[in-house]
Formats: structure tokens, C-alpha cells, sequence
């Protein structure tokens, strides 16, 4: 029997599957960034319906985020690509990215509803009676007391759908969790393979939470300048 550094060797480097496990890597991020990027920029509206007067319009969005908040992601996945876009000429990590977005969306409109409704109200009324417009009031002083409640909690609703990724092989796509599956197969070393899914997982995730450290920081350094 091989000793654990050959049979590394073997798997990863005589077979080359660290070069199958590196494309899997980037189409796990690539559904996970671009995913991150819609589905904020949804989220941004359906919060803006959330929040209106508008008892339609609130209403919509009230079910929309229930809706997709309690349906499982595999399911959203597999209707975006069975049914929505079973004819559509989209490929399928775009389809995912859509499927991803709709549902990253949803918690997030969410996230950003409650720490908006938690800045300070007194402090949007003073600027409005300081001359501020309803826009200034927002962007100097409710936006930047939201952003720090919300970070926190967005940063962990990225890794979450870092990890809803990993369902993805059900549509054909292979992600990092499809090619390791792949060559546990082919290699019958399920222990040794699995172990790599969880470590470049938690790798990934932590370069997650290191980056919203970093703006976190940066964030801290410019208010400490400005005071």
C-alpha cells in the first residue's frame, strides 16, 4: 500500500486532477460572483417594493421573498432549468446564475429591509429639516448606518450561496463538488477527496470572510480619517 504523500502524488498530480479540480474551482466562482452581483442588485429592488406604500406593490414583494426564502434551492434550480428555461438557449451556469440570483435576492432584500428600518429615524428627520433632500438624507446618513448593520449578515448570506453552488451537477454544470465526485469515482479514494471538497470550500469561504474584513477595516480607517 502507498504511503499517503504518494497516493496524493497519484490522484492529484500523475493523474491530473488538481487541473479538472482548478476548472471546477472556476465555475464554482463564477456562478458564485456573478450570482453575488445580481442578486444584490435585485435585492436592492425588491426591497425598494418592500418598503413602499404602495399595499401592491408591498404585497408582491412580501410574497416574492416568502416564496423563494422557503423553497429549497435545488428546487429553484432545477424549475429555472427544467421549466422556465427548458427551451432557452442560455447556457447552463447562466441559467444557475439566475436561479441563484432570484433566490440570494430574496434574503437579501430582507437583510437590507431590517437595517434599514434599524438607522436612526431622528437623524434622517434632522437633515430634512437641515435642508437635505429625501436622497441626501439616505446616502450621507441612513445608507452608511445600514451597510453596517448589513455587513455582517451579507457577508455569511455570500458563503451560504458559495455553499448552494455545490448543487449544481444536478443541471449538467461541473462545479467543484461535481468534479470531485468525478474522480472519488474514478480513483476510489473517497476519504482522501472529500477531505480536498470540504478544505478548498472552507478555503474559499474564508477568502470570503477575509474580504469583508478588509472592507470592514477600510471602512473603520475612513471614519476615524474623517473624525
Amino acid at each position: 500500500m502507498n504511503s499517503l504523500p504518494e497516493q496524493l502524488y497519484d490522484i492529484f498530480i500523475r493523474g491530473g486532477a488538481y487541473l479538472t479540480i482548478l476548472k471546477g474551482i472556476g465555475v464554482t466562482l463564477e456562478i458564485t460572483i456573478l450570482s453575488v452581483l445580481f442578486g444584490t442588485l435585485f435585492a436592492f429592488a425588491v426591497c425598494r417594493l418592500r418598503l413602499s406604500h404602495n399595499i401592491i406593490l408591498s404585497t408582491i414583494a412580501r410574497l416574492y421573498i416568502a416564496v423563494l426564502r422557503g423553497s429549497p434551492v435545488l428546487l429553484v434550480l432545477m424549475i429555472f432549468y427544467y421549466v422556465i428555461f427548458a427551451t432557452s438557449p442560455l447556457s447552463a451556469p447562466m441559467i444557475a446564475v439566475f436561479a441563484f440570483s432570484a433566490n440570494f435576492a430574496a434574503h437579501v432584500a430582507e437583510i437590507m429591509r431590517t437595517s434599514y428600518q434599524a438607522t436612526d429615524k431622528m437623524q434622517r428627520e434632522a437633515a430634512r429639516t437641515l435642508g437635505f433632500s429625501r436622497w441626501q438624507s439616505f446616502y450621507l446618513i441612513s445608507f452608511p448606518q445600514a451597510v453596517d448593520i448589513a455587513l455582517p449578515v451579507y457577508q455569511s448570506a455570500v458563503v451560504t450561496l458559495l455553499q448552494w453552488t455545490s448543487v449544481v451537477g444536478y443541471v449538467t454544470i461541473t462545479d467543484l463538488t461535481k468534479v470531485i465526485n468525478n474522480i472519488t469515482i474514478r480513483t476510489m479514494q473517497p476519504v482522501i477527496l472529500l477531505i480536498t471538497g470540504v478544505l478548498l470550500y472552507l478555503a474559499i469561504a474564508y477568502l470570503v470572510y477575509g474580504l469583508f474584513y478588509l472592507i470592514e477595516q477600510i471602512r473603520a480607517a475612513r471614519r476615524g480619517g474623517d473624525g
